[in-house]
């Protein structure tokens, strides 16, 4: 094999595994409201463009790191998610509207977002300063850069944590639950609209630190949104419905897919045949690399 052609394979892989574990930050999200609480929100990307301008705001007015800010918006997010799923419920879910109504629901509110940031922040691209987007790491002929880097390892951290969180907690069985047996969880006196409450915020506030990362990566418009919708339900229903693990693993593989096609064939192929993979995949296994 040519010795230039394997440098390329493998930081073609390398960088494929990096931008895996951001979209698995993206894709946490969904995995939780679409995955656990057959909650279709097809704005979650708008909530995604939604962390990207406040942080691009709180670094130009402030020079604050995109990464502290994120933390920094987790609880602001996590409100603003309940709110969003109490109008939900109220509207459609609690009258069994839920289907097409709530995904009109949803589809207006990413419109509104998009809509709402053009007119703020125009169409032009925006980009955040932090020391850690420039350098890159050399390892002989591999290159990571820290702007992949630092995003992937966060993410992979605090979807583990996540992960304990739901299957450690009385909270977070719940959460896993409820998509299966409302019933069941009356009867153990726990209100399942609660439940979904606390878990829809819990997916929205992955979306604002998401955002965070996505700026980080790469400068943003508000249309750039609509990149991530396809892209984050086939990751969820490649890794399995509510299935962490899976969604993680489906994530670095259609991460590995893109960028080896991007370097050997060129970008503009990636999104065709990372969702061919996806098809044949699902043709294989349907519930999901790991799905039950």
């Amino acid at each position: 094999m040519d010795a230039g052609f394997f440098n390329l394979l493998i930081n073609a892989v390398v960088a494929g595994l990096l931008l895996g574990g951001f979209y698995a930050a993206v894709t946490v999200g969904v995995s939780i409201s679409f995955g656990m609480l057959d909650i279709v929100n097809i704005a979650h990307p708008g909530f995604l463009m939604l962390g990207s301008y406040i942080a691009y705001i709180v670094n130009a007015t402030f020079g604050f790191d995109p990464i502290l800010t994120s933390f920094a918006m987790v609880p602001l997010f996590y409100l603003l998610g309940i709110g969003v799923y109490q109008v939900y419920h109220e509207s459609f879910e609690k009258r069994g509207r839920e289907s097409l109504r709530g995904l009109a629901f949803f589809f207006g509110l990413l419109f509104i977002t998009e809509v709402g940031l053009i007119l703020v922040f125009g169409v032009d691209y925006r980009l955040v300063q932090a020391i850690y987007i420039g350098p890159t790491l050399e390892f002989g002929f591999v290159a990571v850069p820290l702007r992949l880097l630092l995003p992937c390892v966060i993410a992979l951290a605090g979807i583990a944590a996540l992960q304990l969180f739901l299957t450690r907690s009385f909270i977070g069985r719940a959460i896993m639950a409820v998509s299966q047996d409302e019933q069941a969880l009356r009867l153990m006196a726990v209100s399942p609209v609660r439940i979904k409450r606390i878990a829809f915020g819990i997916s929205i506030a992955t979306a604002a630190v998401a955002g965070c990362f996505l700026i980080i990566i790469q400068p943003v418009e508000p249309s750039v949104g609509r990149e991530y919708i396809g892209r984050v339900f086939a990751i969820c229903v490649l890794g399995g419905m509510g299935s962490f693990p899976g969604m993680v693993i489906a994530a670095m593989l259609l991460g590995i897919v893109e960028s080896l096609t991007a370097t050997f064939s060129g970008p503009s192929w990636s999104p065709a045949v990372a969702f061919g993979f996806l098809l044949l995949t699902l043709a294989v296994r349907p519930a999901g690399l790991l799905g039950r």
